[in-house]
């Protein structure tokens, strides 16, 4: 007998920064297990391009431009998702941006702003929405669902440099520990990612770097970047009824790195 519990067939994702990088790796992961998928992202071209390659799986498809640290915005693309679609079961908040570092005394406010704007508030804008529409779901006698935070190894390893970036993903976690304990009654799972160090267009610019290949990459156990692909698996393992008894946790995934 077939194993069918990350058979996704029936249910619905929603990916913020779906369109591209680590994103766009779980949303089509999560389209070739069978969910439909909403994509969230503020660039129109990527959109497009990610939704013509996600619909020749075969799903149903909805691009939505959003930025999510815009409040309003969020609880209307969210409002229209539901309605377009019919339900949202798994919502992964994977948008966000990264500034160059620079040393601590030196980090200006505005970027500080800006990176907890996108990062923080935008997951909790995204959460929220889709929780209130989780629960009257639930109250309506339709329990369930899948909430995921994309953090980062730099939330428990020490990101000189990128303090900021770091304090953000930190709170991801604090806030994914509470929403779990919070909406286990509705049947609503509360889990967190921590990528490593992943071939994205955010790190671009060290990927191209001979000294950071040679000095941090080496490093990791498993000899490479990792890769949007990489994270297909979890995303379709959190979306999926294999993980109904699973919560409240934070899964690293970065080749080895963190323990090496």
């Amino acid at each position: 007998m077939t194993f069918k519990a990350f058979d996704l067939s029936g249910k619905v994702a929603l990916v913020t920064g779906g369109n591209g990088g680590i994103g766009l790796g779980m949303a089509e992961a999560l389209a070739q297990a069978g969910s439909d998928v909403v994509i969230w992202g503020s660039n129109p071209d990527k959109n497009s391009a990610a939704e013509a390659r996600l619909k020749a799986i075969g799903v149903r498809i909805l691009a939505q431009r959003v930025d999510v640290a815009d409040e309003a915005a969020v609880d209307q693309a969210m409002s229209e998702a539901v309605s377009k679609m019919g339900r949202i079961d798994t919502v992964i908040a994977n948008a966000g941006i990264g500034i160059k570092g620079k040393p601590f005394i030196d980090i200006p406010t505005e970027d500080y702003r800006k990176i907890l704007s996108v990062n923080l508030d935008g997951v909790f804008f995204t959460f929220r929405a889709a929780l209130r529409h989780m629960v009257e779901r639930a109250n309506a006698g339709d329990p369930g669902g899948s909430i995921v935070a994309i953090s980062s190894l730099s939330a428990v390893d020490g990101a000189a440099r990128n303090e900021h970036y770091a304090a953000t993903k930190g709170a991801l976690l604090a806030m994914i520990r509470g929403l779990a304990v919070e909406h286990a009654r509705y049947g609503i799972r509360a889990n967190s990612i921590l990528p490593g160090w992943i071939a994205t267009d955010m790190t671009k610019g060290s990927q191209q770097s001979d000294v950071f290949n040679d000095k941090v990459i080496k490093r990791v156990p498993l000899r490479r970047w990792g890769e949007p692909e990489d994270f297909g698996g979890i995303a379709v393992y959190f979306a999926s009824d294999a993980s109904k008894f699973h919560t409240g946790d934070q899964v690293l995934i970065d080749g080895g790195y963190a323990v090496f």
